[in-house]
This record gives C-alpha cells, structure tokens and sequence, in this order.
C-alpha cells in the first residue's frame, strides 16, 4: 500500500511539473481595463503605420465622445501629407526628408487644416492593388522631386507642384471637396466640426535629458519633418501618464520602436535581460559553446514565455535614443492593460499589420518596454494628471 501511495505521489508531482513546463510555455493574459476601439486595420505593404494609429486613435475618441464608431480615411490624410512633404522637399532643395514615414502629428495637422473624411469616400486604392502597396508610388514621387530639385532649366517651372499632385491622385485618387455620408452632404472641413474633434486638444509627451525638463522641443527623428513639438516629462510622470490615461478612459497614440528582439512577431513586446538569463547559475552552461544563431533561436524560444526584464532606468532610456538604438519605427495605439499568468502588467496594443497572428492583432507591450522604447505619445490633454498638467503649463 505504501508503494502504491508513494507511486501515486510520484505521478502526482510528475504531472504537476508537467503542467507548470507546460504553462511556462505561454503567454496567458487576462484584460484589466480595455477600452474601446475600431477593428484593426491593415497598412500592408506601406510605411503608413502613423496615420492608421492616428486615425484608430481618434476614433476611438470619437467612440469615448459619444459619437458613435466611424471609419475614417488613413489616405486622406496620407495624401495630404505627401503633398505638404513634397513642397517642403523642395522650397529645402531637397534636404527635408522624403520618404513612407510621418508622426501623429501629420494626422492632427490634417485634421486641423484640411479636415478628413470617411473611408467610404477615400479608399485610395486606384492603381490595381486590393490591398495597399506603396513602394512604387514612393519612387515615383521622390524621383520626380528629385528632377524638379536638380534645377536643370535655371528655375523650377510652373508646373511641377501640379505634376506632383496628379502622380498623388493617380495612385490614392482626388482629394475630395465635397462628399454625402449617412444622407447629409459635407466638406472635409465641416465633417471634423460635424464629428466635434478639436486638433488642439491633443499633445504629445516624450521624456529624454538632452532637453530640459517640462519644457517642449521638437523631438529629432527623421519621420518628424513636420518639427512638431512634444512635452518633456521624467521618465516616473511619463509613465504616469499612461497610467492615468487608461484608468480615466483615453486610449493612447504610441509611437515605439519595434526592432528590439523583444518584439515579436507573436503579439508580445518585452526587454528580455539577456544578459542575466546568459549567465544566471547552471543556465550559463546551456549557452557555453552556441554559436550566433544557436543564440537566438535560444532567445526567441525563451521568449515564448515570460522572462526577466531589464530595469529600465533614464540614462538606460537615454543612451538608446543617443546611440541610435531606439528609433522612429513603428506607430501604435495603447489601449488598455492586462496582466499574465504571474500577475505582471502589460499594455494592450492595438497594431496594424492586420489580425493574421496569434492575439488577432493585439500586441501585450510590458512596462519595461513601453518605458524603454517609446519615442513619443498623444494624449488629450484631459488624460494627464492634473499636476503634471501643471507643471507644463497646459
């Protein structure tokens, strides 16, 4: 009989290891606050991730107004964004940048001073493509500019803003003037004051020391070539922010860098401390002797499950941003937190490379990765805590 108990013992513990091995394996993430927001969009084959996290962004500010869910035009306002990128390019003789990328604050600026539409009304898909593909478009425009820049006639003619512009709505179509949605005729100008969005509501925040504290500068990344301003925080009230926001029921626009090993291509976002798990006791001896590649496979398999992280301090912030480490790659939207199986917190993250992956489009972003990568954030104003609020002035 004592064997048989025993036995049984033994098999017990077996499977309960087999069972924690097993839960190690994965991710298992229960939602704490989510928010709302639109279906996720795909941007495909462009570099056009700040305009669909800039237009989910607002509308999911749209849905938090009591405005109802509306699908807005991302090519609306990446058209009119080319067009504004295309003049500075050239009144700059061709130093300005030119290329796929933008900020939030493109999408803001549309919306201010151009309006915006449905996307019922502008699909921008007019070149043969079901889907959005931008590489040849990109070339064509930047070549073109290129030639009028090169300067060859003494003077630029007359003509080449007007040949600009029809390469752009050849490719993404006429920028309407006037269009009907749900019966009642508008203009892009008086559909945003339709919607009740006021442009200036919204700010955007970041947190690096080569700038002062609570002051603003324009943050010095090639996609900003609009040199629009954000706010400086420390790194402790940046993060508050995001705190607050989700907890007061405003979604986040995020912009990060999603390079990082750490960033997976399974919906999970964290900064592995690669260098502990390397030689953290007898684990040291599972690496002894791998080569690169053996290494990484390593890494991703690790990170299949959840991992110790780094701790991510200001200066660590701060020498990725000055080493180049840390840059301009990819916009998002935040909208909500959960935690994992062992009670750690993440970030909901709305992307845009459609819902073919594992989270159908949700990214769980840790908070040692969101205060490690992101470059910037929008907010509405009223989403700051009143005493940084304060302290910037707004």
């Amino acid at each position: 009989m004592k064997k048989i108990i025993v036995s049984a013992a033994f098999l017990c513990a077996i499977a309960f290891a087999t069972a924690t091995a097993q839960e190690k394996e994965d991710y298992v993430f229960t939602p704490v606050k989510e928010l709302k927001i639109t279906p996720v969009e795909n941007q495909n084959r462009t570099g056009t991730c700040w305009s669909y996290s800039g237009i989910g962004f607002i509308e999911s500010e749209l849905i938090r107004m009591g405005k109802s869910e509306h699908d807005l035009s991302e090519m609306f306002v990446v058209s009119h964004s080319y067009r504004d990128k295309g003049d500075k390019y050239v009144r700059t003789h061709g130093v300005s940048p030119y290329s796929q990328g933008g900020s939030f604050h493109d999408v803001l600026y549309v919306l201010k001073h151009y309006g915006i539409v449905p996307e019922s009304v502008m699909k921008g898909l007019e070149y043969g493509e079901d889907n959005h593909v931008h590489g040849e478009m990109e070339a064509v425009t930047s070549a073109y500019l290129k030639a009028v820049t090169s300067n060859k006639n003494g003077k630029l003619s007359t003509a080449w803003e007007k040949g600009f512009h029809a390469i752009l709505d050849a490719y993404l179509g006429e920028l309407p003037k006037k269009f009907t949605y749900n019966g009642k005729e508008y203009t892009p100008k008086s559909f945003v004051a339709e919607l009740g969005i006021n442009p200036d509501d919204y700010v955007s925040l970041t947190s690096y020391t080569h700038h002062p504290f609570y002051s603003s500068f324009a943050l010095e990344i090639p996609d900003n070539w609009r040199w629009a301003n954000s706010y400086n925080l420390p790194l402790d009230e940046f993060m508050q922010v995001f705190e607050n926001a989700i907890n007061t029921g405003y979604t986040i626009a995020w912009g990060s860098d999603v390079s990082e090993k750490g960033f997976t291509r399974n919906g999970i976002a964290v900064v592995p401390d690669i260098e502990a798990m390397e030689t953290s006791g007898s684990d040291q001896d599972k690496w002894v002797g791998l080569s690169k590649k053996e290494k990484e496979e390593k890494i991703a398999k690790l990170l299949e499950s959840p991992c110790q992280e780094l701790k991510i301090t200001q200066e660590l912030r701060q020498t990725a941003f000055d080493n180049y480490q840390t840059t301009d790659d990819h916009g998002m939207q935040i909208y909500g937190t959960a935690k994992d199986q062992n009670g750690k917190k993440y970030y909901m993250v709305k992307n845009s490379w459609g819902t073919d992956n594992k989270y159908k489009g949700t990214w769980y972003a840790s908070e040692a990765f969101v205060a490690y990568k992101t470059m910037n954030i929008v907010v509405h104003k009223n989403a700051i805590p009143t005493t940084i609020k304060n302290k910037l002035g707004l």
